[in-house]
């Protein structure tokens, strides 16, 4: 029986992956209308907000649902995994959302902390912003009440829709300080840039903060607390996780299209959905590993490699089920109203992540050097 937005009252006593599943029946239905240039699933942002979902990371001891909290971060990898399988836009949209609020909750303190939680509790959506072109990376100027902010951050996903921006900024002293930006809807986006193949519906772009003044935004922690490790290295595990709702839902429309069409049962075709299936699951391991692994707090070291492992499982992975797909499903599968089309380019764009190769050889050179034998070293102690 289809779950409807109307049925479910999801507070701090109900069940998140239930409201995650309901919004992304609702952001699957969506997605085309929302695949051009500048879109975006405003629609879906608000069901998000309207359930729960929004106010659902802050921390149990603020009065929020503490999704993310679970050690093990079954919970909050569920509702991104479910997400993004109803659209990756969306799941992106919403992971950078999580990773702002969780970072507030972690290094911001006192009024500030409870100002920002109180936005996220009321809807505000938030977002993590740290790439800078050449030359133009953000600055704060001036001291106490002459503070003011220069430069832009570009790829950012949610421009003109992200209400509270976290972005990290150079201050006159050493190091990188967050601030949060307080941001009206549509003020000072360019999502001109932003033609990419697929994540369209993304409103990725470049946002200028020049000219604002402290009034604007609130410093959260202390210098250089964004890169803190391992929570930068292995929070990539949440992406991953709306990336293999990507993975789900593209494996899905897939064996949807072979049974409509009659074709499952040729031996070739079988043949590719089970290694379809095994790419998809490989992934799910991974992710959920991954996620365990954050949660334990163990060694910094071991966390940073594994999920750096992680990120080019999940992509091996999604490049596999990609090829098998099309393959399978020929030139219908890039027709633009066929079901595959537009979740093809859509999680082709998305796998493409910063610093793969550098991934890839700081996760070997930990176990390289490692004393441990291969087996032990994320050996699961549970």
């Amino acid at each position: 029986m289809d779950l409807r937005l109307d049925d479910i009252a999801w507070g701090t006593r109900g069940d998140p992956v239930a409201a995650a599943r309901a919004v992304a029946a609702g952001a699957a239905r969506r997605a085309g209308r929302h695949d051009h240039d500048g879109g975006f699933p405003a629609e879906d942002v608000a069901e998000l907000a309207r359930v729960g979902l929004l106010a659902a990371p802050v921390p149990r001891r603020d009065g929020g649902a503490g999704l993310g909290e679970e050690p093990d971060g079954a919970t909050l990898r569920a509702v991104l995994t479910r997400i993004g399988a109803g659209s990756l836009a969306l799941g992106r949209v919403y992971e950078g959302h999580v990773n702002a609020v969780q970072l507030v909750a972690r290094f911001a303190s006192g009024e500030a902390r409870n100002t920002l939680l109180a936005d996220a509790a009321q809807g505000h959506l938030f977002g993590v912003w740290n790439t800078e072109p050449p030359g133009q990376g953000l600055k704060i100027d001036g001291t106490d009440g002459t503070r003011v902010l220069r430069g832009v951050k570009t790829f950012a996903s949610g421009a003109g829709f992200v209400t509270r921006a976290l972005v990290t900024a150079q201050p006159a002293a050493p190091g990188s300080q967050m601030i949060v930006v307080a941001l009206e809807p549509g003020e000072r986006a360019d999502l001109s840039a932003w033609r990419a193949q697929g994540m369209r519906a993304s409103a990725t772009g470049t946002v200028d903060f020049t000219g604002l003044g402290a009034d604007r935004f609130t410093p959260v922690g202390a210098p250089d607390d964004y890169q803190a490790q391992p929570h930068f290295s292995g929070g990539a595990w949440r992406f991953l996780a709306v990336q293999l709702g990507g993975l789900e839902a593209l494996l899905d429309a897939w064996r949807g299209h072979l049974v409509a069409t009659g074709r499952g049962e040729d031996p070739h075709q079988l043949a590719r959905l089970g290694e379809g299936v095994i790419a998809a699951e490989t992934a799910r391991l991974w992710v959920a590993r991954a996620a365990a692994i954050v949660g334990e707090e163990g060694d910094p070291d071991g966390i940073i490699a594994y999920v750096n492992l992680a990120r080019l499982a999940v992509e091996r992975a999604g490049l596999d089920l990609l090829e098998r797909a099309q393959r399978s499903v020929g030139l219908q599968g890039f027709l633009r109203d066929h079901p595959l089309e537009r979740l093809t380019r859509d999680l082709a764009t998305y796998l493409r992540q910063p610093g793969p190769d550098r991934a890839l050889t700081e996760g070997a050179r930990h176990v390289l050097r490692a004393p441990l034998a291969s087996g032990d070293l994320w050996l699961d102690e549970a």
